[in-house]
């Protein structure tokens, strides 16, 4: 999920209208994905709030069902105010699989309530595609804006993001246990602009989920994905494909995820909405919040250093406590007199 207030990628356009048909000088490919392009424009400028508090309810099994897989472990909950506006910030992880995002909302209606506020800043693609787009805008997404964050708090909602986006939750399996943000600050000023709290959640063991060789940067300019404020083409391995591209997506592996909320984080001192224009301020914030999140990703990385066979051994527990369960109902079952 971008940054929310980050300024469009070279090459992308601002949400607004857009001559229709090909223009003079376009690549074939800005050409064939100019009616994406103007799909996801129009669904950035859409930002009505559309959550749904019963449909959410309706929901939360199938997402619990979802991150089980997972065995997530959430840790410091009570950190999180119960009510009033906060900004949450994340780092993201495992390409669109992103159980993070997924236990995170979870933890945040369990401390905060189905009825209370609560909003996800969205990618444009996701909420710009069919089926998927509406899903998310009801369980409380909107785009990733300044105007439809600003509009969350002010609404009293906690609001959730991940300022690294697609580019961190498709760093390279190398940089698995690193907070990259890429520099995107928009978050920062956002917070210092609404006078709220800030409260740092760090995910370990999602980004062990998936593979990734290679981000696709340069791959991701080249077919104009850009005009999609899309900054990634990821080249992945794993099961069944092997070797694969975004568009042929192996499974993802069952890593444990801890998911830990850090302390809250008061920028109020600062001074308020002048702050969010000093970049010295705004720089100083964005030092502190990575900082602490990488220390508390590095803590949990030595903490668990192998993700991937805790889950599955956490998986094969679970499946062997099931076994068990079923052989003494089945057992129980025989014993009764006809």
């Amino acid at each position: 999920m971008p940054d929310d207030v980050a300024p469009h990628p070279a090459g992308s356009h601002p949400a607004g209208p857009h001559p229709a048909g090909p223009q003079s000088g376009q690549s074939v490919p800005a050409v064939l994905l100019a009616p994406i392009a103007r799909r996801v424009a129009a669904a950035r400028a859409d930002s009505e709030q559309q959550r749904d508090p019963g449909f959410i309810r309706s929901q939360l099994p199938v997402i619990a069902r979802y991150t089980s897989y997972f065995t997530p472990e959430v840790r410091g909950l009570d950190r999180l105010p119960a009510d009033g506006p906060v900004l949450v910030v994340g780092n993201h992880s495992g390409l669109f699989y992103i159980p993070e995002a997924w236990t995170s909302g979870q933890a945040i209606v369990s401390r905060r309530g189905v009825e209370a506020p609560a909003n996800l800043l969205a990618y444009d693609l996701l909420l710009a595609a069919p089926g998927i787009g509406p899903y998310l805008r009801r369980l409380g997404a909107v785009p990733a804006s300044s105007g439809a964050a600003e509009a969350a708090l002010a609404r009293g909602a906690c609001v959730l993001v991940y300022p690294g986006g697609d580019l961190e939750a498709c760093r390279p399996w190398s940089q698995r246990n690193r907070v990259d943000f890429g520099g995107r600050r928009g978050f920062v000023r956002l917070a210092l602009r609404s006078g709220v709290p800030v409260v740092p959640v760090v995910a370990h063991g999602g980004h062990h989920a998936v593979v990734v060789l290679t981000r696709g940067d340069r791959l991701a300019r080249a077919v104009g994905l850009r005009n999609l404020r899309i900054n990634v083409f990821p080249i992945l391995a794993g099961f069944p494909f092997g070797v694969t591209s975004v568009l042929f997506p192996p499974l993802p592996m069952p890593a444990h995820l801890t998911l830990e909320f850090l302390p809250a984080l008061d920028w109020s001192g600062y001074g308020g909405p002048d702050a969010a224009r000093d970049s010295e301020i705004v720089s100083e914030c964005y030092a502190d919040i990575t900082g602490r999140m990488q220390a508390a990703l590095s803590r949990l990385a030595a903490e668990r250093p192998h993700p991937l066979l805790d889950g599955y051994a956490q998986l094969a527990t679970r499946a062997a406590a099931e076994a068990t369960r079923r052989a003494g109902d089945l057992s129980r079952l025989l014993d009764r007199p006809s």
